[in-house]
């Protein structure tokens, strides 16, 4: 069989293969580990932080939809010191790529936790604008330019060597708008998309099926809306994206990648099979040496558009 690199690069940090693991979707990695070793692989992102530790939205929280879930899981998490003192030194028995996620309320939140995470010794920190801005209204960071870029920029300040990868919101009229004012923040990678907006109701009591009304969708349903915005965002800027949103299967990821992907997370997948991470990897492999090629990494931006 023909040698393959399947090594890639996002913003100066190497991993052994293109494959991470969404935020939100994969805990801390214990559950996990009972199935696989984890250095399989190329990275993993934690669940979501924030400065102190939060209980989340009371449930129903959770909603299957036909092709994919709801969730309003509310950021439920022990928080950032306790990430760092319990689950960031079981992370880091494996080799694999640590990303721990953040969400704030003021931009000096994001700028303690960065300071914090950065002294742990984290690989990248994900920063997630798509959360409600208290001073702002209520407004999300991810919905406003120059509230994104401020957020970015205090990151960046708090977070010394550590790279910063800002996780856009698909809850916008144009993506690209968001994108351009983070990296001109400073930002060292972009992650997209995050969970579209949609709701369920029950037709008998007419109540909507989360006790918080709307929650994120997530799932195959979102991978069209997702590739074409990973499309959009590498047409509009130079740093490089970690692609997301109904990634299940190599096909995805492929076409995440030659949307202009350097890297893709696979997140709602787990659910349903815990070595979907696993098969994603092995697909993508599959599909690189069957058009020949020597690195993974030459399917990033490959598209070729009408």
């Amino acid at each position: 069989m023909r040698d393959l690199d399947m090594s890639v690069c996002l913003a100066g940090m190497t991993m052994k293969n293109p494959v991470v693991v969404a935020s939100g979707t994969f805990g801390f990695g214990r559950e996990y580990s009972e199935f696989y070793d984890l250095s399989e692989l190329g990275g993993i992102c934690a669940k979501g932080l924030t400065l102190h530790g939060r209980e989340g939205n009371p449930g129903p929280r959770i909603a299957e939809t036909p092709m994919g879930i709801l969730n309003s899981v509310g950021l439920q998490n022990p928080g950032v010191d306790a990430f760092i003192a319990h689950e960031l030194p079981f992370l880091r028995q494996y080799d694999t790529k640590v990303i721990a996620n953040i969400s704030g309320n003021s931009p000096e939140e994001y700028g303690v936790m960065c300071e914090k995470l950065a002294g742990a010794g984290v690989d990248m920190i994900e920063v997630n604008i798509s959360c409600p801005n208290v001073k702002a209204g209520g407004l999300a960071y991810g919905t406003r330019p120059e509230l994104a870029a401020e957020v970015t920029e205090v990151a960046k300040v708090h977070s010394g060597p550590v790279p910063v990868m800002v996780k856009l919101s698909p809850n916008v009229t144009d993506i690209t708008e968001i994108a351009r004012a983070v990296e001109s923040a400073g930002a060292d990678a972009l992650s997209l998309i995050n969970t579209l907006r949609g709701m369920r109701i029950d037709i008998d009591s007419r109540r909507p099926i989360l006790k918080m009304n709307t929650g994120g969708l997530s799932g195959p349903a979102v991978l069209p809306v997702a590739v074409r915005m990973v499309w959009e965002v590498s047409n509009a800027v130079k740093i490089p994206v970690l692609g997301m949103g109904g990634v299940s299967k190599g096909e995805d990821a492929a076409q995440m990648m030659l949307a202009g992907a350097a890297a893709v997370a696979v997140g709602t997948a787990c659910f349903a099979d815990p070595f979907a991470p696993l098969k994603v990897r092995d697909g993508l492999e599959a599909i690189a040496l069957r058009q020949g090629l020597s690195a993974v990494s030459q399917l990033t931006g490959g598209v070729k558009p009408w």
